[in-house]
C-alpha cells in the first residue's frame, strides 16, 4: 500500500473509534440518568463501585494472562533449550 492509502485507512479508523466512544458515552448517560431515577443514594453507590470494580478487575486479568503467556513462552523455551535426554516428559 501506498503511504497515503495507509494513511487514509488510519483516519477512518480514528474517525470510527471517535463514533464509538461518542455512542459508549451517551448510552453511559442514559443508563446514569435511568438509574439515579430508579435508584436510592446507597444502591446508586454500590453500583458505580461495581462498575469502577469491575474495569479494574478485567484490566487485572487482561495483565494477568499476559504474564501467564509470557510464562508459557519462557517455560517452553528453557524446556527446549535443555538436551532431549534432560527433557521432562509431558
Amino acid at each position: 500500500r501506498t503511504l497515503t492509502e495507509k494513511r487514509a485507512l488510519l483516519l477512518r479508523q480514528h474517525e470510527d473509534a471517535r463514533e464509538l466512544k461518542e455512542n459508549l458515552e451517551r448510552r453511559e448517560r442514559a443508563v446514569r440518568r435511568a438509574l439515579e431515577a430508579r435508584l436510592d443514594a446507597g444502591a446508586l453507590d454500590d453500583y458505580r463501585h461495581f462498575v469502577k470494580m469491575k474495569s479494574s478487575l478485567v484490566a487485572e486479568q487482561r495483565m494477568l494472562d499476559d504474564k501467564v503467556k509470557l510464562g508459557e513462552e519462557q517455560l517452553r523455551c528453557l524446556l527446549d533449550s535443555l538436551p532431549p535426554e534432560q527433557r521432562p516428559a509431558l
